[in-house]
């Protein structure tokens, strides 16, 4: 059984910040050992938004051809670097005591099997970011472009969370780990095993960028906005009529802000005159609801744990918080057409469901990248239920060590960018 020390690295869907967190490994076993946070400013996060509409739908060629996106790219690459590097130095560690980084990328664009035999298309997922580039900036062997050999091979590349899930599990204990960042996903864990893993949808999506678009401030921070304000059931069932057919879709899937309809909603919530506490209210009562709605899906030959294990900044929020655990209970506000299915849920549970907050969850994102790249070093299969329940024998990743002489990256954009065929 070998050790390693590895450094995650998690930039979500939300752009809030860098996370890092420096992992140390003994089997499955793992202690952190120093994390570091980096906040991004307006800029970025407007230069990535306007990205990730220019990308949209495009190839690799197109993508490479558009005339800023080398310079977000590395603009975005060397911050990461920027904060690995600073994240070591404060805390006097040496670089040579680091087998890895573990690099998940941006992601830009994903359009995973469960939505592309839908749309008649070709599966893709697109993911931003130099793993040549991040090795030769800090000096530190880089693993990375983990989502690429998943859609490859004809499954869903996202979420990733679940076997990292299952690995801490014999501390917390078994049941729905369920991750509240941008996107919400769950992963049920029985045994110390992953049975099933899907995102639910948006749960940070509408709440922070509306937040961002009407004030200066991040994100709603302890729900201080939403709690002044109430739910409007006429926007709540908008919302969810417009991501119907991604909502009421089949497990496992993946999302994509794509799918979410923000625009459109943010316009729609304008245009019918409702206050700003009111909008936020409803957006974080929405992103609870979405994510009970997702364990009402879950086919009856699976069991559906009593024990809810939460992790995510977008989890801090009162009203997000307080609204999942009524929904799991059935004492909140639930559209007409849903009732049978939130009773029915309801029946499933064997006991009556109990929430905690993980006491891994702040860097789970950012560990599960360390994670991912300890398995990458040993050869090993991430065991995501839908890989082990096909018996294929997938490794995820690509590695790279820094290499001077290398000045033009070509790994800018991951292998399963749009076109891989």
């Amino acid at each position: 059984m070998s050790k390693y020390r590895i450094i995650g690295n998690m930039t979500g869907n939300s752009m809030d910040a860098i996370d890092l967190v420096l992992t140390e490994f003994n089997g499955n076993n793992m202690q952190d050992i120093c994390t570091f946070t980096k906040p991004y400013d307006k800029s970025m996060q407007d230069k990535i938004e306007w990205l990730r509409a220019q990308v949209f739908n495009k190839t690799k060629a197109e993508i490479e051809n558009i005339s800023t996106f080398k310079q977000i790219h590395d603009e975005y690459v060397t911050q990461i670097a920027d904060c690995i590097n600073q994240m070591l130095a404060q805390n006097n560690i040496d670089k040579s005591s680091v087998d890895a980084i573990g690099f998940h990328g941006k992601t830009l664009d994903h359009n995973p099997p469960s939505k592309a035999s839908v749309d008649n298309s070709l599966p893709y997922t697109l993911q931003m970011g130099s793993g040549q580039m991040l090795a030769n900036l800090t000096g530190i062997k880089v693993v990375y472009d983990f989502r690429s050999p998943y859609i490859m091979n004809g499954f869903e590349g996202a979420p990733l969370v679940a076997p990292h899930n299952a690995h801490i599990s014999s501390i917390i204990g078994d049941g729905c780990y369920y991750n509240g960042g941008n996107t919400s996903n769950f992963a049920f864990i029985s045994n110390g095993k992953p049975t099933l893993s899907a995102d639910a949808g948006p749960f940070n999506e509408y709440t922070d960028n509306y937040v961002r678009l009407h004030t200066d401030l991040p994100f709603d921070k302890d729900g201080q906005i939403g709690l002044k304000g109430k739910l409007n059931p006429e926007l709540f069932q908008k919302m969810f009529d417009l991501g119907r057919n991604f909502y009421q879709s089949q497990l496992p899937r993946s999302g994509d802000p794509a799918y979410y309809h923000k625009d459109e909603i943010f316009n729609l919530a304008q245009r019918q005159n409702i206050s700003f506490e009111d909008i936020i209210h409803t957006f974080e009562f929405f992103a609870a609801y979405i994510a009970v709605h997702a364990l009402c899906i879950v086919p009856d030959s699976i069991k559906v744990p009593t024990k809810f294990i939460l992790f995510g900044g977008g989890w801090k929020n009162p009203v997000v918080k307080q609204s999942f655990e009524n929904l799991l209970k059935g004492k909140s506000y639930i559209l007409p057409e849903h009732q049978a299915d939130f009773a029915h849920l309801k029946k499933r549970f064997s006991a009556v469901p109990v929430v905690i907050v993980s006491p891994f969850g702040a860097y789970m994102e950012a560990r599960l990248f360390a994670d991912m790249a300890r398995y990458k070093l040993e050869n090993k299969v991430w065991e995501l239920p839908e890989i082990i329940q096909s018996g294929q024998k997938i490794v995820s990743g690509r590695i790279c060590v820094p290499d001077s002489q290398i000045k033009q990256y070509s790994d800018m954009v991951n292998l399963a960018a749009k076109g891989w065929r």
